[in-house]
Parts: structure tokens; C-alpha cells; sequence
């Protein structure tokens, strides 16, 4: 079994659900008491937030390369970065390390064409819906991606940071989720990307209006498939 490293506390629920996915899907593939081999390094996300809000992306490149070199060096086999955001970031830790980074939009495009499907919805941060960074990585991928209106995206932004990354959840965030995917679909969206690893706190196959493609799940499949081939 290879060694994941994981660069986390972007949040720190993400990152939690990040090891305990991981870890169970190691166990059904393998039984008994088996659990995967991982290395974490967890950020203060105060200080990824405060760069993110300055614009400061080349910073931000910076502290998560330093922590792919910690897990590096520490013999991680390969990364994951436990955060759909700070993927914004991800030709900066590429550069630092030899040891491959598993792309979380890479990932989630080679699901959502499995299905085939070829026009999606995106939630996520403001940064990861409006940036370019996720949509033209799709894009190159052949997914076209349908974003909500600009006031949507503010509104997604404010309950990702100040409610789910807190793990606080309320039933009138969790409407306003499902109003904005209702949306999506009359746009055309054939399936909605939760494009944020803690949206899925909110949103899951069940209340959407939409076939699900959870970043956070298909991210970990993608680690646990690596970890394990021979």
C-alpha cells in the first residue's frame, strides 16, 4: 500500500472527513482491521483565509508547497489536497515535490463523463466558481460547468465560510441550496458538482434535484485506487 499525504485544515471538517472516508474505504477493500497509511500536515486555515481575502494566491502557493515538502520528505507517495479552493494553488505545490499530486477536478471530471454527462452545475467558494481555475480545467476535460448568478455565489460563499466551515448547519441554508440547484437545472445542468469539500454537509443525493457529484468522495476514491495499485 502506498503512503497518502494529506494537506489539510482547509477546514478542519473537510479535513476530517477526509481521513475518516479514506480509512473505510481501505477497510472494505481490504477487511479486517486494515486502515490506510497517512501522513497529514493540517495548516492554520486562519492564515489561508486571510491570504485568500488579500488576494495573496502566490503566498498561499507557497505555504502549501512548504507543507507537500514536509509530507514529501516525510515519505508520502503521493498528495491530496483536502480542499476544492486552494486547488487555485496546485501548479505551485506540483513544482515543489516529485511525488504526484491527485487533482481533485481531474478526479471529479473522469466521474461525472463515466456518466456521460457533459454540462454540470458548480457550487463551491466564490474563488473556485468564478475564478476560471475549475471551469477551464473542466472545460479542457469536456465538461461544460453552469455557475449561479454573482449574487448566488455571494450568498454560497458567506454560508460555506461562516456556517459549514464551522460545522453549523441550518435548515434555511440547506432551502437556499436546493432553490440554487432548482436554478442550475432550468439552465440546462444535467448533474451539480458540490465543488466545496464541505457541501456536502448540506447537499447529498437525497435533497438534490440533481444527480450528485461530491468532489470530497470522488477525491478519496481516486487516493484510495492510487494507494492501492500495484
Amino acid at each position: 500500500m502506498k503512503t497518502i499525504g494529506i494537506i489539510g485544515g482547509m477546514s478542519p471538517e473537510s479535513t476530517t472527513l477526509y481521513y475518516q472516508t479514506i480509512n473505510r474505504a481501505i477497510n472494505q477493500r481490504l477487511g479486517g482491521n486494515s486502515s490506510a497509511e497517512i501522513i497529514m500536515h493540517s495548516v492554520n486555515f486562519e492564515t489561508v483565509v486571510q491570504l485568500q481575502k488579500q488576494g495573496d494566491w502566490a503566498a498561499a502557493g507557497h505555504l502549501l508547497a512548504n507543507s507537500a515538502t514536509k509530507l514529501a520528505g516525510a515519505g508520502a507517495d503521493l498528495l491530496l489536497l483536502a480542499t476544492n479552493t486552494m486547488h487555485k494553488v496546485a501548479p505551485a505545490i506540483e513544482q515543489a515535490v516529485s511525488i504526484p499530486l491527485l487533482h481533485i477536478v481531474d478526479a471529479t471530471a473522469e466521474a461525472i463523463k463515466q456518466q456521460g454527462l457533459h454540462t454540470v452545475g458548480l457550487l463551491g467558494t466564490r474563488f473556485t466558481m468564478s475564478d476560471g481555475f475549475y471551469t477551464e480545467r473542466m472545460a479542457a476535460q469536456g465538461v461544460n460547468t453552469i455557475v449561479p448568478s454573482e449574487a448566488e455565489q455571494n450568498e454560497i460563499h458567506r454560508i460555506i465560510f461562516e456556517e459549514l466551515c464551522r460545522n453549523q448547519i441550518q435548515a434555511a441554508s440547506a432551502h437556499y441550496f436546493q432553490n440554487v440547484i432548482g436554478s442550475l437545472k432550468t439552465q440546462g445542468a444535467q448533474g451539480v458538482i458540490l465543488g466545496c469539500t464541505e457541501i456536502c454537509l448540506i447537499v447529498n443525493a437525497q435533497n438534490s434535484l440533481l444527480p450528485v457529484f461530491d468532489s470530497t468522495s470522488i477525491h478519496v476514491q481516486a487516493a484510495v485506487n492510487a494507494a492501492l495499485a500495484q
